[in-house]
Formats: structure tokens, C-alpha cells, sequence
């Protein structure tokens, strides 16, 4: 045996290591992606932390956007069945049959009669009963009294009152536990609210939050007490439910923006109306939501919104008188699908 074979073999393991050693610092060196010409792969950047206000909104906006929020709403159609009865399209054999769309306009019709005239209706009458009840929560009974008495039509007068109670029942069964806020009882704590405001910024919520909910109670207590008769003093108003006012109020519970409580109340009733024409079969299910997802709809409901969130109730008034024809006429209807 060879006496320099051990060191020999050793010297040869040593060699394939340094071996080894150096192809691994040059393939770190010269990674695969250079040798192709290509850039090196760039890691994702970390999400930045969203704000849990924008996120609570957010939230709070898709529950209410919802269309099975179970208001009832599915059951009126705002006028619309009555409108169809009202203006019968002549089809091609003779037949008189409702249609709501044109062969040339099978979608923009929709928005060229019908729904343009109920959302100015529904923004001049309801609108400013909605933010004002949002800005002045205190004043529910008196605005709930006073859209009473400015909606003379028997018919839309119940489609708001039995949709207010709807409300109503959605906030106790649903969202009082969740946003009431009644553990917020010292207006100087500065940790009740989710959100992260300043101090002062937090005192000024609690307190628009309790006075809120005072409003609330208040309204309710009345509304137990005098359910259907009317009220003993003639200088305490009997609670009616009525939509608008109580919207306005429970948005502000939920801590919408008012724009975009205007915007949403708005938009729930163009869906409304889209998914009673669905229903009546005048409109299919693409269509609808091409109308809905049109830009002539959107700059309609921004346009409404800019002109009557500036005005109070004392301007709140019938822009579009046949509306009422319309909804007033619908039970006259010798055959009906809806309530209203």
C-alpha cells in the first residue's frame, strides 16, 4: 500500500469541496434569472394598514346597500306597475301589451321616463326630511309629524310607514347591539368610540351619539304607548314611522357621512324600482344591472344629491305631480303584483 494514498485521497475530498463551495458562490454571483437577460423578481410590498374608520364605513355601507336587508321594499314597485298599466306599447300584432323598453333604446329607456321622475320625486319630497332628521336627530318626532302631513297620497303614505317600521325592527333585531354605543354613558370618555379620534374630536361623537339615541328611545316610547290612536295632547305629535326621517336618524347611528347617506337612500330606491321592472318582466337581469351600473344613473343621483342636501324641509315639496297619479292610481289597478 501506497503510504501517500491516505493524504492523496483526502486532498482530492478537500478539492471537490472548494469545488462545490466555488460553483455555489458563483451561481450567487450570476443568479439564472441574469444569465437569461431577465430582471430579478421584485417581492410584493407589504399592505398598508387600512383605516379602520374607512373600513368600518365601508362595512357598515354594504350592510345597508344590501338588497336583503329585509325592509319589504321587494313588495312595492314606487309606481312603476301603475305607470306600465298607464302607458300600454302597442306591439307588432296589434296586441296592447306594457313594455318598458324600445327595440333602438333596450336599457336607456328606463332612465328616460320612469326612473329620472321617481328619483326627482323621491329627492324632493323624502330627501331633506332624511338629512335633516341626520343633522338634528332631536327633531324625529316634528319632521316625522310634518312628512306625514306633506304626503297627501294615501297610498305612498303607507308604503313609507310600514318600510319606517321594517327599519325599525331591523335596528332592534339586527344593528342595535352592534352600533348603538349605550356603553357609552360620560361623554368625556375618550375610549368609547371604535374610531381613532382625537379627544375633543371623540367627546363630540359621544355626545351626537347619545343625543341620537335619546332620540330613538323617545321616539319609541311614544310609539309604544300610542301605537295606532292618536295622542292624547294635541301639542305631542303621534309617531307615524314614516321612512325618510328614520333612515336619516339610523344612519347617523351608523356613522355614515351625510353625502353618503343622500347618495345610498337614493340609490336603494333606483335598485327598487329596477328590480320591480325585473319582476314585471319588462326588463331582464343583465339589463337591470347595466342600468344600474350606467354612468347616466350616477350623474342623475350625484345631481340630487347636490341639489337638495343644502335645503331644508320648509323646501321639501311635489316637483313631479303625475308621480302621485301614478302611485295614487295603483289600486284602482284591476290586477296587481305590488303594494304600491
Amino acid at each position: 500500500m501506497n503510504p501517500l494514498e491516505p493524504d492523496q485521497q483526502a486532498l482530492k475530498t478537500e478539492i471537490a469541496d472548494l469545488e462545490q463551495r466555488l460553483q455555489n458562490a458563483r451561481q450567487r454571483l450570476n443568479p439564472p434569472h441574469a444569465a437569461n437577460g431577465s430582471t430579478p423578481p421584485i417581492p410584493n410590498p407589504p399592505l398598508p394598514v387600512p383605516d379602520p374608520t374607512a373600513v368600518s364605513t365601508l362595512h357598515t355601507l354594504l350592510l345597508l346597500a344590501d338588497s336583503a336587508l329585509p325592509l319589504g321594499s321587494f313588495a312595492f314597485s314606487s309606481g312603476l306597475e301603475s305607470f306600465l298599466a298607464h302607458h300600454p306599447a302597442t306591439s307588432v300584432n296589434g296586441s296592447s301589451k306594457p313594455q318598458f323598453q324600445s327595440q333602438s333604446q333596450p336599457q336607456s329607456s328606463l332612465l328616460s321616463t320612469f326612473l329620472p321622475l321617481s328619483l326627482s320625486t323621491l329627492a324632493s319630497t323624502s330627501l331633506p326630511y332624511v338629512l335633516a332628521a341626520y343633522r338634528e336627530p332631536d327633531r324625529l318626532l316634528e319632521l316625522d309629524n310634518d312628512f306625514d302631513a306633506s304626503t297627501p297620497c294615501t297610498v305612498a303614505r303607507r308604503a313609507s310607514t310600514t318600510q319606517g317600521r321594517a327599519l325599525l325592527a331591523v335596528w332592534e333585531r339586527s344593528f342595535r347591539g352592534h352600533y348603538s354605543g349605550e356603553h357609552i354613558t360620560d361623554s368625556t370618555t375618550a375610549t368609547a368610540s371604535p374610531f381613532p379620534t382625537s379627544p375633543e374630536g371623540q367627546r363630540e361623537e359621544n355626545d351626537n351619539d347619545n343625543t341620537a339615541l335619546k332620540a330613538l328611545k323617545t321616539y319609541q316610547s311614544h310609539l309604544h304607548l300610542h301605537p295606532t290612536s292618536l295622542s292624547p295632547s294635541p301639542f305631542t305629535p303621534t309617531p307615524c314611522t314614516h321612512y325618510a326621517p328614520l333612515y336619516g336618524l339610523l344612519c347617523h347611528l351608523l356613522r355614515l357621512p351625510a353625502h353618503t347617506t343622500a347618495y345610498l337612500f337614493l340609490f336603494s330606491h333606483a335598485r327598487t324600482v329596477v328590480s320591480a321592472a325585473v319582476r314585471a318582466s319588462v326588463l331582464g337581469p343583465y339589463q337591470a344591472q347595466a342600468v344600474l351600473a350606467g354612468a347616466e344613473l350616477r350623474e342623475r343621483i350625484e345631481g340630487l344629491v347636490w341639489e337638495w342636501e343644502g335645503r331644508g324641509t320648509e323646501e321639501a315639496g311635489q316637483t313631479v305631480p303625475v308621480v302621485d297619479l301614478w302611485v295614487g292610481r295603483h289600486e284602482k289597478l284591476y290586477s296587481r303584483i305590488f303594494n304600491s
